[in-house]
């Protein structure tokens, strides 16, 4: 019977492994969101305090501009004879600003009177917001991200209202070039795919760098139908920028006393490389791990199936032996009780001794079959009935040679013992009787499969003279055959056909 001890064992292994992988992922997955939300967290503190950088610089050149349009303003509107010294002195104030820096000077109906600069044209600037917001009665005015219409370069402009007698004189135009973002953005340095921006706070684009390609309007975007009224200064994750479609962290921060809203946007996937080293040294631990378990689960299933095969082995082992002992008894029973058989049928007048030693050789030739072959359950009944052949006819020293027609067959120890019995006492039979005065004898014995389960046709033929069934005696020979048959569960018929036909129909295996 098989144990139940190894399935147990290895019930037991399989849940020690799956409680423990159960352990680590719970731990592998707090790990994860643990720094998952440091890393997020750092990186908000990094671009909302980059937010208060760009934030500062948006105020100071909104206080700049605001100074320089409202000195320009006053002059223009007084004296016109004092106008190139208020721009140079304009100029000198501006001249360590990075970028360009321009002042136009501009009438009501939009032609520049005076401008510092040198490649002025004459260009149409009454469409722009800057011209015509002021016209329509303005103060001041802060454009969103201008192309110039003088150098095609990207500006932003802040423009002041001329009045003569309160009626609309003009504007005062201070044109910066988007350059004056790039310190701010050296200032930073986000790193990776970083960027910082003035978004005016209607959603319009002022300036970016790095530049954008055209000009951008953002009030439709979560920034500003979401964030900015949820909270003057915050930080959120974009997963597309609407300008260039990259993936980033950002800070935004409306700035106080000014038209502006300053964005600082780091690279999302370059602030987010703590948290996939560790995942990557997660992914590394697991696979570890993974093959640590594996190889330890091959190994307990190695065992515990050696130690199955090992007590099944043992138990099929023991039952075997008890079987064999049990066979041997039972073998050694009923050979005895037939050697007390045939003794006893010896002892009757006129029975040869050669025929017991011939019996008694065919039940030998039985426990040599088992004994070469090791065939402790059955043996091979062609090689039987073989052996038991040669062996009668090397007895009466006869010069038949016999013929042979064996089906490979397989006959139980139980039965071997009675099959050769019967082939010993029918080629005995053939051998005294049917060779008598035949020039050349022949001896034809054939063992052939029947189209019942476990039964063979054994049949044995001579070319002798015969016999005559009338006068068939009952002799020790006939009974030996009788008993053989019915201990084989079988049949059998004598005939005559140029010859003596003996033909058994019997049963070799249970």
């Amino acid at each position: 019977m098989k144990s139940i001890l190894p399935t147990r064992a290895q019930n037991f292994a399989t849940l020690v492994i799956a409680v423990a992988w159960l352990g680590y992922l719970l731990l592998a997955i707090s790990w994860a969101a643990q720094s998952y939300r440091n890393t997020m967290k750092a990186a908000e503190d990094r671009v909302s305090s980059s937010s208060l950088v760009v934030a500062t610089h948006a105020q100071w050149v909104t206080e700049f501009a605001g100074q320089a349009t409202r000195r320009i303003a006053d002059v223009a509107q007084g004296e016109q004879s004092r106008y190139r010294d208020i721009v140079e002195s304009v100029e000198s104030a501006v001249l360590g600003l990075p970028g360009s820096v321009k002042v136009y000077i501009v009438d009501a109906a939009g032609n520049t009177r005076f401008s510092t600069d040198p490649d002025v044209k004459p260009v149409d600037i009454t469409d722009r917001g800057y011209f015509k917001k002021l016209k329509e009665g303005a103060p001041d005015y802060v454009s969103s991200l201008l192309i110039s219409r003088l150098n095609g370069e990207q500006i932003f402009v802040f423009s002041r209202r001329l009045e003569k007698d309160g009626i609309f004189d003009g504007t005062v135009n201070l044109s910066l070039s988007v350059e004056i973002m790039k310190p701010i953005w050296d200032a930073v340095d986000l790193g990776g795919d970083f960027a910082v921006s003035f978004i005016r706070d209607d959603g319009q684009l002022v300036a970016r760098y790095p530049k954008a390609e055209k000009p951008l309007d953002m009030s439709g975007y979560v920034l500003f139908t979401r964030y900015i009224k949820e909270a003057p200064v915050g930080t959120y994750a974009s997963e597309a920028s609407p300008l260039d479609g990259v993936q980033r962290i950002v800070g935004f921060r409306k700035v106080e006393g000014t038209p502006f809203v300053a964005i600082a946007a780091g690279d999302l996937t370059l602030l987010m490389h703590p948290f996939w080293r560790t995942v990557t040294i997660l992914a590394i631990v697991t696979a570890l791990a993974c093959l640590a378990s594996i190889s330890a689960a091959w190994r307990i299933r190695s065992l515990v199936r050696v130690q199955e095969m090992q007590s099944t082995a043992l138990a099929a082992a023991l039952d075997r032996n008890q079987f064999l002992l049990r066979e041997i008894h039972h073998r050694v029973k009923n050979n005895l009780q037939s050697v007390m058989s045939l003794v006893r049928l010896h002892l009757a007048p006129g029975e040869k001794s050669q025929a017991l030693t011939d019996r008694i050789r065919a039940m030998v030739e039985v426990h040599q079959l088992i004994y070469q072959h090791d065939s402790y359950l059955a043996i091979d009944a062609a090689l039987l009935v073989r052996a038991v052949t040669k062996s009668v006819v090397s007895s009466f020293g006869s010069g038949v040679t016999p013929q042979f027609d064996l089906e490979p067959a397989e006959v139980s120890n139980d039965r071997a013992t009675a099959l050769a019995l019967l082939v010993n006492e029918v080629l005995s039979n053939s051998l005294k009787y049917g060779t008598v005065g035949v020039e050349e004898p022949e001896l034809h014995v054939s063992l052939q499969s029947s189209n019942d389960a476990g039964y063979f046709w054994l049949q044995v033929k001579d070319n002798g003279p015969g016999f005559d069934s009338a006068t068939i005696g009952r002799g020790t020979g006939t009974k030996l055959i009788e008993g053989s048959v019915r201990q084989l569960d079988g049949t059998f018929t004598l005939s005559s056909d140029n010859g003596a036909v003996f033909k058994a129909h019997v049963r070799l295996f249970d």
